[in-house]
């Protein structure tokens, strides 16, 4: 994979995403394999929004591979809260940093800021956009339970605002894979992913309600409601609570079923989920660092190659 910089989940290639998948297979059956193969090397991470496990990944990727990170901290302690604009933030976090991490509330944000920097950025999501590393690990989950062709997902909760949706969605057209998406009406795709998704020749079909598929079913991706973005809050709470699932909702699903999560979850998926086999979404936060290691790993060699 040669990239400057990782944006969208559109910039990957099935053999882009393979290569990343492989490499994470073999950190994984081996966590030292790459000790101190960046030694030296720094990250800087960007992150004006919250974040738990994108953030935490990315610095134990970092630290494992022998380099170290650099943090802006919160909003509210940089010099953004002065006026400072995001170029210019960028622009100077680049001479402290061999890499970047950016995560940004404004979608179109972290291309924006490519236009910017010379060392390689990686986007850890922008808004209602896109988050391309959420779904390299979510790939990976998928194909350690499943496999990546011939099967059916079923993509469910806030696909409208969902950034981990609009990438996954978008990196599933590169297997053989039947899409079905289940939201409430207001919540469906937005026209431009839908698009997008038929003119690359996706099976796509969208429900209002989980049990008109979920016999049919693979994996079941659970997101939570992004109560952030919605403009109303009024608009919020008419949806909040209304797609839930618990172990006896999955009683007529496929024994094999994985169910996913990016997680943060609020109540979409009930506490007996979790004992239950189909439950692997807390396996899936955890391959976030042998995919981020692997993927850091891709994007430093390459700018030492320049």
């Amino acid at each position: 994979m040669r990239q400057d910089h990782l944006i969208s989940a559109t910039q990957l290639s099935r053999p882009d995403i393979e290569a990343v998948l492989d490499r994470a297979a073999e950190i994984d059956a081996d966590p030292s394999a790459l000790q101190g193969r960046h030694d030296g090397a720094i990250l800087g991470l960007c992150f004006f929004e919250p974040s738990t496990r994108t953030r935490m990944s990315f610095d134990t990727a970092m630290k494992r591979l022998g380099g170290r990170t650099i943090d802006m901290g919160s909003v509210e302690s940089s010099s953004v809260k002065k006026g400072e604009t995001l170029a210019d933030t960028m622009r100077v976090l680049e001479g402290y940093a061999d890499a970047l991490v950016l995560r940004h509330p404004s979608e179109g944000s972290a291309k924006m800021a490519t236009e910017f920097v010379d060392v390689p950025l990686v986007n850890a999501g922008d808004g209602a956009g896109q988050h391309p590393t959420q779904t390299l690990l979510d790939l990976y989950t998928m194909r350690q339970n499943a496999g990546l062709d011939d099967v059916t997902v079923g993509i469910m909760g806030d696909l409208k605002y969902g950034r981990t949706v609009h990438s996954l969605a978008a990196a599933l057209t590169n297997f053989d894979t039947r899409q079905h998406f289940i939201s409430p009406e207001s919540l469906r795709l937005p026209r431009g992913v839908r698009y997008d998704l038929h003119e690359s020749g996706a099976q796509v079909r969208e429900h209002t309600a989980l049990e008109e598929v979920l016999s049919e079913l693979d994996i079941l991706y659970v997101t939570r409601i992004q109560r952030e973005r919605f403009p109303d809050e009024n608009e919020y709470l008419k949806v909040a609570g209304e797609y839930q699932i618990s172990a006896e909702d999955l009683e007529a699903a496929k024994d094999s079923l994985t169910v996913m999560h990016p997680l943060p979850r609020v109540d979409e998926i009930a506490p007996d989920v979790d004992q239950t086999e189909h439950a692997t979404y807390f396996e899936q936060a955890h391959n976030g660092v042998p995919v981020r290691m692997a993927l850091l790993d891709m994007l430093l060699s390459t700018e030492g190659d320049r």
